[in-house]
């Protein structure tokens, strides 16, 4: 009886020490998504005797997370804004009311400091650049131009609670400017611009 008592509790422990870590595990936060307000600027770009203005307006930055460490992850990024550029050069300008989609993957490493987690990310991005024909757009030959690129940036998250965290970063593509693909090639610039957007959001963890 005593035998049977010691082999059921010796199993009973061993069955114990395995479930533990691995229900640790499966309610270890793994994922994250969050969504931000972003602020889209960038700065003026110069070439081939043309010249490109982005006049910035708000916008929005949606992320997912997938944790390979504790400190490195996989991200996807999909941001989305509107605002006007202006395409000028010694014989004409133009506006174009232009809808900015941005998809872009990348790493990310992060530390932890008590409630404060800091985090630098690169990856890889393409940018779509879509005129809206509307009343603030003066040319009927921009068409829509895609550019690629890549994507940095960094950032902190501040823990709000096991599951929420506010997050503030700066995150910035370089792509190819664009010139919508209006005839007079005068309008190209044949550059590279920085498109800027800082951020705010909350990332929830799952």
């Amino acid at each position: 009886m005593k035998k049977t008592v010691w082999i059921c509790a010796v199993l009973a422990g061993t069955v114990a020490a395995a479930v533990v870590p691995n229900a640790a595990l499966a309610q270890e936060s793994r994922q994250d998504v969050s969504l931000s307000a972003s602020y889209l600027f960038a700065p003026q770009v110069n070439g081939n005797a043309a010249q490109l203005n982005t006049h910035g307006f708000l916008g929005a930055l949606a992320s997912y997370r997938f944790m390979l460490t504790p400190r490195s992850a996989l991200e996807a990024n999909y941001g989305f804004t509107q605002y006007r550029d202006t395409l000028q050069n010694s014989r004409a300008t133009y506006n174009v009311h232009t809808r900015q989609q941005e998809i872009s993957l990348g790493y990310v490493y992060s530390r932890t400091y008590h409630n404060f987690s800091p985090f630098l990310e690169g990856g890889v991005a393409g940018v779509f650049f879509s005129p809206i024909k509307d009343f603030e757009t003066t040319t009927l030959d921009a068409q829509r131009q895609t550019s690629l690129g890549g994507m940095f940036g960094g950032g902190v998250a501040y823990e709000l609670s096991p599951s929420f965290d506010l997050r503030v970063q700066y995150h910035g593509v370089v792509v190819k400017a664009p010139s919508f693909k209006v005839e007079d090639p005068n309008y190209n610039t044949g550059r590279y611009e920085l498109i800027s957007t800082p951020a705010i959001g909350i990332a929830y963890h799952f």
